[in-house]
């Protein structure tokens, strides 16, 4: 392990920095050991100062959470976030085999059955970002990488969108050759129909080794794609030729979708499902906000009232809320409650600790005003996750809050007896209370940058090595 460091290694928490294996304009990509299990990992250093400068803030945050909602063997997989008062400090897993672009420069075509898997490993990836409501826009063999065992792993989510189904994109972003025709038409367009012309440039390019659509007059390639004006190889078969016209098809109503790619006959030969995986518990993403708010702080608190509409903005989009019920709103399914509040947010969090001590439960503020609540009595960490509550408090106004209360697991009695008697509490009249301390103000900007599609993006320069860049 010393001689992989060198004597020059220098350490972020309980990871040794080892060389450089990427780097671009503001990040650098490092090898790492974790100290504590000896497994290689890569992290991205950002530079707090330069991000925060271009304003490519919303961005960063935007690939990290993009990240962390996924959940799939080929995708690649972020585990934690550090921050620092000038880095930030992206641990990810390291995938050692390299990008697909390096592997087509010197493999050039692909065998069937080679392309076809990592064809299929590509498309199992999009169909888990799709059901997540993400959508890459910039899938390229450089984006792509290998692992140890020749695994396909999805990585760069920097220009990726979060959407709900049907709903249109606006921003033009991706990679001349592999953009879809009506993202140069400068319209809205759907970001499944759009991944899925991306994903059929490489499959063209996995079984001919070379470009559909190429030249070096932009004006001209951009003509070529609107046309879909390509020409396969002699060597295609037949059942690759119909996939990929299907895929090409310059018209994204027409275009095959990705559940139509996973039943057509060429690709189901040999196709083993790579399947994703679900998480009961909310995903924690709070340590994205935090590694930005180390040092920005007092720019936060100056701009408070500006959060408070943002909020509201946040709160008025949750499907799931009746604004018209603001004060009380339940969703049984979900065993998700959602409580309004006529206090400031410590004085709320204080109730919220005197509801839970009433019913036998604690609370564990997590980070900003988050916290988890389990029962009082010290239990075993496999016998903890039998009765989880989380809470967030949402700060509308500052004498207005909502908390979203989530029962992840437990009794469901235990649970209406907490939202009864924290509803109660919540529905005094606000009086002096002991003051906590307070946290550090969270930027619901970050928050709302999930349901908003993002200003028009520039792409930064592509010093991508080893494909773990976005900026």
């Amino acid at each position: 392990m010393n001689k992989l460091m060198g004597p020059a290694a220098t350490s972020v928490g309980k990871y040794q920095l080892g060389r450089t294996i990427g780097e671009g304009t503001f990040a650098k990509v490092k090898l790492a050991v974790d100290t504590t299990t000896g497994r290689h990992v890569a992290i991205k250093i950002i530079d707090k100062a330069m991000v925060m400068g271009s304003n490519l803030k919303y961005q960063v945050q935007r690939e990290i959470r993009t990240m962390k909602l996924l959940h799939h063997p080929n995708t690649a997989r972020i585990i934690e976030v550090i921050g620092s008062k000038t880095k930030i400090y992206i641990v990810m897993e390291y995938i050692s085999g390299g990008q697909l672009s390096d592997k087509l420069s010197y493999a050039k075509m692909l065998s069937e059955a080679e392309a076809r898997k990592l064809f299929q490993q590509l498309i199992d990836a999009v169909d888990h970002c799709h059901r997540k409501g993400v959508y890459h826009r910039d899938l390229k063999p450089e984006n792509l990488l290998l692992d140890c065992k020749g695994n396909l792993k999805v990585t760069d989510f920097g220009l990726s969108a979060l959407r709900k189904p049907g709903e249109m994109l606006t921003t033009a972003c991706g990679s001349p050759c592999y953009v879809a025709p009506e993202l140069i038409a400068n319209k809205g367009y759907d970001g499944a129909a759009a991944d899925t012309w991306s994903c059929g440039v490489i499959l063209f390019e996995l079984l001919a080794g070379d470009l559909p659509f190429d030249d070096r007059s932009l004006m001209v390639l951009y003509k070529k794609i609107s046309r879909a004006q390509y020409a396969c190889p002699t060597w295609f078969t037949r059942c690759q030729r119909k996939l990929i016209s299907r895929i090409l098809d310059p018209n994204p109503k027409t275009r095959i979708t990705i559940p139509e790619i996973i039943e057509d006959a060429w690709f189901q030969v040999d196709y083993v499902p790579s399947c994703g995986f679900e998480y009961d518990e909310k995903i924690d993403i709070d340590d994205v906000s935090a590694a930005f708010d180390t040092e920005h702080s007092e720019e936060m608190r100056t701009h408070k009232a500006s959060n408070f509409i943002n909020a509201f903005k946040l709160i008025a989009m949750s499907d799931d809320l009746d604004l018209s019920g603001l004060f009380e709103g339940q969703d049984d399914k979900r065993q998700r409650t959602k409580i309004g509040s006529k206090h400031t947010v410590n004085e709320t969090i204080t109730k919220i600790e005197s509801a839970a001590m009433g019913v036998s439960l604690s609370v564990e503020r997590t980070n900003n005003y988050k916290m988890k609540i389990h029962a009082k009595q010290k239990m075993t960490r496999c016998c903890r996750s039998s009765y989880d509550l989380s809470a967030e408090v949402i700060v509308v106004s500052p004498e207005n809050c909502v908390v979203e209360i989530s029962k992840s697991a437990g009794e469901l009695t235990v649970y209406k007896e907490f939202c009864k008697s924290l509803s109660s509490l919540l529905m005094e009249e606000p009086n002096i209370s002991p003051q906590i301390q307070e946290s550090e103000t969270v930027d619901t900007d970050a928050d709302s940058i999930l349901m908003n599609e993002c200003p028009k993006e520039e792409k930064d320069e592509e010093n991508k090595d080893q494909g773990y860049f976005s900026s």
